[in-house]
């Protein structure tokens, strides 16, 4: 006798995945593996990682899958390029600022140098206060220009990589599109 209320349900094999993103991406992210056969693994919630003060950086994703899924190798070859076009973008993103870092603080380890010099200088027996001077003025302009070279570096950085970090989003809107279609 079947008793009343009682569902059979049939069994569902997942393959499991889990995805340590930026808080900002998280919501790309999930959007894009919707498209390779992967969905939110409803039994665990959204893991958040933080750093000791408290600031929210990272995110846990927790996705799973049907393991009998269809065109199952096409859509983890386009998945993998998937996540290559990211791990791109996030390499473009980073080398907005990159360089842009690396000559300010370049110039201000010159500035540095420079009011060493000029401290050893002033300190010597007998004080060379002329050198001092001489050597004081390119140490300010070392510490002062570090900002104003990081800002102009940046911009030039950020106008220059912009449109390849755009191609690289389009590259990954046709391999979401191209797996989506074969789900469906």
């Amino acid at each position: 006798m079947e008793e009343a209320g009682v569902k059979k349900r049939e069994f569902t094999g997942y393959e499991y995945k889990t995805v340590t993103a930026d808080s900002g991406r998280v919501s790309f992210l999930i959007d894009g593996y919707q498209c390779f056969g992967w969905e939110m693994d409803d039994n665990f919630p959204y893991g958040q990682n933080s750093d000791k003060a408290g600031n929210q950086k990272k995110m846990s994703i927790r996705l799973k899958r049907s393991r009998k899924i269809i065109n199952k190798m096409e859509l983890t070859r386009l998945q993998r390029n998937f996540e290559a076009c990211v791990g791109e973008i996030d390499t473009l993103e980073s080398a907005k600022t990159s360089t842009a870092s690396l000559c300010a603080i370049a110039a201000g380890i010159m500035g540095t140098s420079f009011m060493a010099g000029s401290v050893f200088a002033v300190t010597a027996e007998p004080p060379r206060v002329i050198l001092c001077i001489l050597l004081a003025i390119p140490a300010f302009l070392g510490w002062i220009l570090p900002y104003f070279l990081y800002k102009s570096i940046a911009r030039k950085q950020t106008e220059k990589l912009t449109p390849l970090i755009e191609e690289k989003y389009k590259e990954i809107y046709a391999i979401c599109e191209k797996g989506n279609k074969l789900l469906y």
